[in-house]
């Protein structure tokens, strides 16, 4: 946004030139006395707009969804607003004597109120309108981010013709304005991930960024009344093509290509380093930081070319533009292997400088464009606005041609080949409209071009695996299978363990003799369970515990709800699992499991099943939070018992306990139900003896290793009351000790997101 997130791109431009001549020069310093106010309320604008980004984002994803087609229509729905926010700015920027600074103020005013009853709006219009086709979700989405992304979008085409009114130079204007703003979010983005979404949650985030609008909003009045219009300057002609650098149109083209670029880059190295960071949910907070960070760097280095050497000469300004281009797709390019190389000996967050350089390269970009493309004689705000919105939209084309088309298709290293070659075609196709001389810089750079895209199989070589490689992997360690979706990422290696987004997902594995991934947790449903007939599982995985459900002979029917297909490509190709996928009683459904809840109302269970991801990982309080449990409760028949994984978190725990009167921990599981849940060991032993998987009894009571298997399973039924000498862990436990065991410890909450930002 602008004024929120910054025009996310690599935007490719050079500069004006001979209509500026006295841009810049011989001001006085009152100018520049008076710019440093402009500048301060543009960054205090910058902060609040990604506050409200991250937040909007993640309280949209709670009620819509999780999945890639909720992510398209929201970040779709913020672009659109942003860019036709942009055409009213522009318009409004064209009235000679409008007060463009109290505008902006009362703008500003405006997106705090609005942000301030955010939360409850979207909350209250997602459960009227959860059960609507994606088509509906879409328009009302955009509804409901229309009026404050609009308002966002409009305050730079005002504050950059309120300021050229004063610099009279559009280059140093764009640019300063731009990079203060984009420096305001990019602050913002270490904010919520070190302090407002782990201490504030979302509302507290959300009061926080509307006081900073409305703080900001207060002084542009202020201002206004202080410093009153800037007196506008008017050449002959507004539309004199010849005194710009570059024909509007070709800016246009060129803005559009570069919106493209970078927003597929910022969702190809939001994959690459969400899997090194094991899909915590900081590392976006901080990937977009250090990216906002780069890109406002590189458009106050141009705001400072702008003011002295390329003032005048508007061929030196396509000539740096060239080499720009050339040098951040290069850096782009390498930046996913750099990653790679770098965690094997420092943590994934210690590398996103990387991120910082890339950025700046392609940040310098979008000043340079700027002004080589709008003559000060033009209405600046007017045309700047057009500029913007076509960055806009290549920006929403390529995040859906790279996020929604070509992560389904294309690995890393081929999007990052084709974007290579898109940014040096287009710095080629520069070249050939100016008279360029080719210097030592552009020939290195032409030549690292080269080399990359010879090299590019043995630089992107076992990428995931080196991703992994300090905190999960020793030497030699690979993946035997890996399927990129753009769900994400699942990959298997040798000994049939599953990663998912970067971190343990389970195992191949269905037999509790050899247990390698606590499926004897599948097994204990029966001790507690007398009639699971109907099962709901949420999430697939590898497939194994499907599997052992599916085959319980008391299971009738078993829904699957998973958010990932990729999944589906690995279980045929392991025998334990297999058959599930053809199994009568097995139906599969591809979709976040919370919308699927809220989206079939009707559909009840006697046994509801998730083996849930690691608590502290992005997104996991959806499906552990008192909202959450409670969604549950409506689809549980008289009877019916929740089972999910904790993972160790006595905050899970203790949510469980609390939002159900009866709950039983299972090790790391913990069954909850509105009934009593008791504890059958004779029930459990018979169902064991007659347990099958594809036809094979699971337990072999002949050998005596099996025999003793089952028989400290079943001891698990006598542990329930405290057993001193096992750890607390290996146990059986009632709701009243985990209550009692967890007091204080607080309810995981959608508001507060339990551990994510921890």
């Amino acid at each position: 946004m602008t004024s929120g997130r910054p025009l996310s791109g690599p935007v490719v431009g050079p500069v004006r030139s001979a209509e500026v001549a006295d841009s810049g020069l011989n001001r006085p310093a009152a100018i520049g006395k008076r710019a440093a106010f402009y500048y301060i309320l543009f960054f205090l604008s910058g902060v609040p707009a990604l506050l409200y980004q991250i937040v909007w984002q993640r309280a949209l994803f709670t009620f819509y969804g999780v999945n890639i087609e909720s992510v398209t229509v929201i970040v779709t729905a913020f672009m659109l607003g942003l860019g036709l926010g942009s055409l009213a700015g522009g318009r409004l920027s064209k009235a000679p004597n409008l007060p463009l600074l109290a505008l902006f103020g009362a703008i500003e005013i405006g997106i705090g109120l609005f942000g301030f009853c955010s939360l409850s709006l979207f909350h209250q219009v997602a459960l009227m309108t959860a059960r609507a086709p994606l088509p509906g979700i879409a328009l009302i989405t955009m509804c409901m981010l229309l009026l404050p992304t609009l308002l966002m979008g409009s305050t730079l085409p005002l504050l950059v013709a309120h300021f050229v009114r004063t610099t009279h130079n559009v280059g140093e204007s764009v640019g300063g304005l731009y990079a203060v703003n984009t420096f305001g979010s990019a602050v913002a983005c270490f904010l919520a991930a070190f302090f407002a979404m782990r201490y504030l949650g979302e509302t507290g985030t959300v009061r926080a960024a509307a006081a900073l609008n409305i703080v900001a909003g207060s002084s542009a009045l202020c201002l206004q009344m202080l410093f009153g219009n800037q007196p506008s300057r008017h050449a002959e002609s507004s539309n004199n093509d010849a005194s710009r650098a570059i024909p509007f149109r070709l800016g246009l083209a060129l803005s559009g290509v570069a919106g493209f670029i970078a927003l597929a880059y910022e969702i190809i190295w939001y994959r690459i380093y969400s899997f090194a960071a094991r899909g915590t949910a900081p590392c976006f907070a901080l990937l977009l930081g250090c990216y906002l960070g780069g890109i406002a760097y590189g458009s106050l280095f141009i705001r400072d070319l702008c003011s002295q050497k390329l003032v005048r000469d508007s061929g030196r300004t396509i000539r740096t533009l060239v080499r720009v281009i050339i040098w951040a797709s290069i850096a782009s390019f390498l930046l996913a292997p750099a990653l790679a190389f770098a965690v094997r000996y420092i943590p994934y967050f210690a590398a996103l400088p990387f991120v910082f350089v890339a950025a700046a390269l392609l940040g310098s970009v979008f000043p340079l464009l700027a002004h080589a493309t709008i003559a000060p004689a033009d209405e600046a705000g007017s045309r700047i606005s057009y500029v913007y919105l076509a960055n806009i939209v290549g920006a929403a084309s390529g995040s859906f041609a790279v996020g929604f088309v070509g992560m389904d298709r294309f690995s890393p290293m081929t999007l990052s080949l084709i974007l290579l070659v898109i940014g040096v075609a287009t710095a080629l196709l520069l070249a050939r409209n100016v008279n360029f001389r080719v210097n030592r810089l552009t020939h290195l750079g032409f030549a690292a071009v080269v080399l990359v895209v010879i090299f590019s199989s043995e630089i992107f070589s076992k990428l995931y695996e080196r991703l992994l490689y300090q905190r999960t992997f020793s030497p030699g360690t690979t993946f035997q299978q890996v399927v990129e979706t753009r769900s994400g990422v699942a990959a298997v290696t040798t000994d049939g363990t599953v990663f998912g987004g970067g971190v343990y997902d389970g195992r191949f594995n269905t037999d509790p003799i050899h247990d390698s991934n606590g499926i004897f947790r599948a097994y204990a449903i029966d001790s507690f369970h007398p009639h699971p007939a109907e099962a709901l599982m949420i999430g697939l995985s590898s497939g194994s515990w499907a599997q052992v459900i599916a085959s319980n002979p008391r299971v009738s029917h078993l829904t699957v709800v998973e958010i990932n297909p990729g999944y589906l490509r690995l279980i045929p190709q392991h025998p334990q699992v297999a058959s599930v996928l053809h199994n009568p009683k097995v139906e599969i459904v591809i979709d976040d499991g919370r919308r699927w809840l809220v989206r079939n109302p009707d559909r009840k269970f006697d046994l509801v099943v998730m083996n849930t991801t690691y608590h502290w990982r992005a997104h996991a309080s959806n499906l552990l939070s008192v909202e959450f449990l409670k969604l549950v409760r409506l689809h549980l028949k008289p009877g019916g018992v929740h089972y999910y994984n904790t993972t160790g978190s006595g905050e899970v725990q203790l949510t469980g306990a609390s939002v159900f009167p009866y709950a039983l921990r299972v090790w790391t599981f913990l069954a909850v139900s509105d009934r009593p849940i008791q504890v059958d060991k004779n029930r459990w032993e018979m169902c064991l003896m007659r347990f099958k998987i594809d036809g094979r009894p699971v337990f072999d009571l002949s050998d005596g290793v099996e025999r003793e298997v089952l028989s400290r399973l079943l001891s698990l039924a006598g542990t329930i009351a405290g057993n001193p000498s096992m750890p607390q862990e290996q146990n059986m436990e009632s709701g009243a000790s985990i209550r009692e065991r967890w007091k204080g410890e607080r309810l995981i909450t959608d508001d507060n997101m339990g551990t994510e930002w921890q």
